[in-house]
């Protein structure tokens, strides 16, 4: 997949596509044939900082840790952007979802892996 802006993380999602950070502040989406999909940023209207880790969690949810602001948001399929960490977490980085709604952060400004637990109900 060419034309990137500094690639970082990885992630399959269940379509058997992928999404990917980017250095200069983008996610983007793409199908299994590689087409780009769309960018987080430009569908949800929503600015990172510097994002880092990506995972999709059971629900096809994509979450994104954002090293500069020290967050994590999830970014459901239809709707808003949801924050699900805005404290706590000095570097986030790698993440991973569970199945039993769990979500693993590495945090290398702290040297742990932080364990939250989440839910996210419809409005």
């Amino acid at each position: 997949v060419p034309e990137l802006q500094g690639p970082r993380y990885v992630s399959p999602v269940p379509s058997g596509g992928f999404v990917v950070s980017e250095e200069c502040g983008d996610v983007k989406v793409f199908t299994s044939s590689h087409k780009l999909l769309c960018s987080l940023s430009s569908k949800y209207r929503h600015q990172f900082g510097n994002p880092t880790g990506v995972c999709v969690d059971r629900d096809g949810s994509i979450l994104v840790a954002d090293e500069q602001h020290r967050t994590v948001h999830l970014f459901p399929e239809h709707g808003a952007p949801v924050c699900l960490v805005s404290m706590g977490l000095r570097r986030p980085a790698g993440m991973a979802c569970s199945s039993f709604g769990h979500l693993f952060v590495a945090d290398t400004g702290e040297n742990c892996v932080k364990v939250f637990k989440y839910c996210v109900r419809p409005s």
